[in-house]
């Protein structure tokens, strides 16, 4: 069943904690650096976007609207590494409560930590989160039919190729995994009618599938 209303994960202050990485909340501290990764080249081609032409105060004041005012249809954290570094982000979106499915997009923005393993553990992580504190029951990604490295990272959380999407010019793979095919491989998530889910939160332009 989806969530109720008052009980989304946007509002319960999400901290999350993998094996590498710490998802957490965005702030507004996060700006400066999220602005530097949203007008870099190389980032934007990986996202199947263009640089981003806002000036920093422009993007830090439509920054903070959204931290104001978020939409419940979505869920934005901030990656971190467990020495506090922001390296990164990853949300899910296009909450759909009817057909319970959303849409996952994650980014590593620091290049010394691509290919070591951070954005599947993200992965991972936000995954587990979804499968077993949310109604999501299907998501589901974007990703450049070029990008290796991402295809990699999502074959290895579970993701399955659906088919071939051309968007905007460009050309994508549909992927995704459902929550029955996630417990399947996650017994050890799986817990009695009569137990709660041990969560990882009570320790404390987009397109997906951009992750480097």
């Amino acid at each position: 069943m989806p969530w109720p209303r008052a009980e989304r994960p946007e509002q319960r202050n999400l901290l999350l904690t993998g094996q590498q990485t710490v998802l957490r909340e965005k702030r507004i501290e996060d700006a400066v650096v999220d602005y530097e990764w949203r007008v870099d080249p190389e980032l934007a081609k990986l996202d199947a976007t263009t640089p981003l032409r806002l000036t920093l105060d422009e993007y830090t004041r439509y920054f903070s609207d959204e931290l104001e005012f978020p939409s419940p249809w979505s869920v934005r954290l901030a990656v971190e590494t467990f020495d506090g570094e922001h390296i990164g982000n990853v949300m899910y979106y296009d909450v759909d409560e009817r057909e319970k499915q959303a849409e996952l997009g994650i980014m590593i923005g620091i290049r010394e930590y691509w290919g070591r393993g951070y954005g599947s553990d993200v992965i991972a992580t936000v995954l587990k989160h979804i499968f077993l504190d949310t109604g999501i029951e299907r998501v589901y990604l974007h990703t450049l039919t070029w990008n290796d490295r991402a295809q990699s990272a999502f074959k290895k959380s579970g993701f399955k190729f659906v088919r071939d999407i051309t968007k905007d010019g460009y050309e994508f793979l549909l992927m995704d995994i459902s929550r029955d095919d996630w417990l399947a491989d996650h017994s050890e998530a799986v817990v009695s009618d009569d137990e709660p889910a041990e969560s990882p939160i009570d320790s404390g332009g987009q397109i997906s599938g951009a992750i480097n």
